[in-house]
């Protein structure tokens, strides 16, 4: 058995034919599913799911990249949302800088006017760092929850690295948390693995330009890396280019086996006994 540990079960994209997703991924093995939500409505969604399969957990939070588009009241909601019974962790939350605003200066009257208004480096300077401290405050909001609460957390960072970990740092012996679709250095998952975190991987690994994926899924431990998908993205060979779904969870896997030089079973036991000590309310119905 394997579980996907990251799917967005409730994207459009699986609106028209998710019971068929879903029952594709048991007929490969992929009998449980953690769907992630990314915004408070993303969340609700990811719960109601849960409710309706009984293979399917959800994670709570809110993307970095969406806080801007929640209201100020979001964490009360997802306080509310965390104490679901169906709800295994908190997440995905983190740092995303991988697309900054102020490369879309210009791009209306409003902005334009501002620019003229301060030199080209302060400008920048001032929104992105802005756009940072949203991030980091909401980052720190969902930490302190998951600390609180007793959950762990799923972690998304782009380009944003020694921030991620100053912030996370502090909670060192207080939560776990796992940095999905991991794509950095060996020496990045060692340093995270060193503070108790856990890395997890994803259709990339099966990607001919993916090299350093594959080096770290070939040496990290096998107590300390988990299986996703990130659907629908990142379908894995042969699917790549179409639409990501759960039941490609086990093309992950058995490339990871491959890279290992062992076995799908192996690696499918090691991940599950990782995900029921992650994720609360995964070993067994809630």
């Amino acid at each position: 058995m394997l579980t996907d540990t990251h799917a967005h079960l409730d994207y459009p994209d699986f609106s028209n034919d998710l019971d068929g997703v879903v029952a594709r991924a048991a007929a490969a093995g992929v009998r449980r599913i953690i769907t992630i939500g990314t915004g408070i409505a993303s969340s609700r969604r990811a719960v109601a799911l849960a409710e309706k399969f009984e293979g399917v957990r959800a994670v709570v939070g809110v993307h970095p990249t969406n806080v801007g588009d929640e209201p100020s009241d979001w964490p009360s909601a997802l306080r509310e949302l965390a104490a679901h019974p169906r709800v295994a962790a908190i997440g995905e939350t983190g740092l995303d800088y991988y697309r900054l605003p102020s490369e879309q200066l210009g791009s209306s009257p409003a902005v334009s006017a501002l620019q003229a208004e301060m030199p080209e480096d302060a400008e920048a300077a001032i929104i992105d760092g802005a756009y940072k401290s949203a991030q980091a405050e909401a980052f720190a909001i969902h930490l302190d929850l998951a600390a609180e609460l007793g959950l762990n957390v799923v972690i998304h960072q782009r380009a944003a690295w020694d921030d991620t970990i100053a912030l996370l740092s502090p909670f060192t012996g207080r939560l776990r948390a796992v940095f999905h679709c991991f794509g950095n250095t060996p020496d990045q998952a060692r340093e995270i693995l060193g503070m108790g975190h856990l890395v997890s991987f994803t259709g990339i690994v099966t990607f001919k330009n993916a090299e350093l994926a594959r080096d770290v899924a070939a040496e990290v431990p096998e107590d300390a890396f988990m299986v996703e998908t990130d659907c629908p993205y990142l379908a894995p060979v042969p699917h790549r280019g179409k639409r990501c779904e759960p039941a490609h969870t086990r093309l992950v896997a058995e490339k990871i086996a491959e890279i290992r030089g062992t076995t799908i079973e192996r690696i499918a036991a090691a991940t599950e006994r990782t995900a029921e000590g992650f994720f609360r309310a995964l070993a067994s119905p809630a």
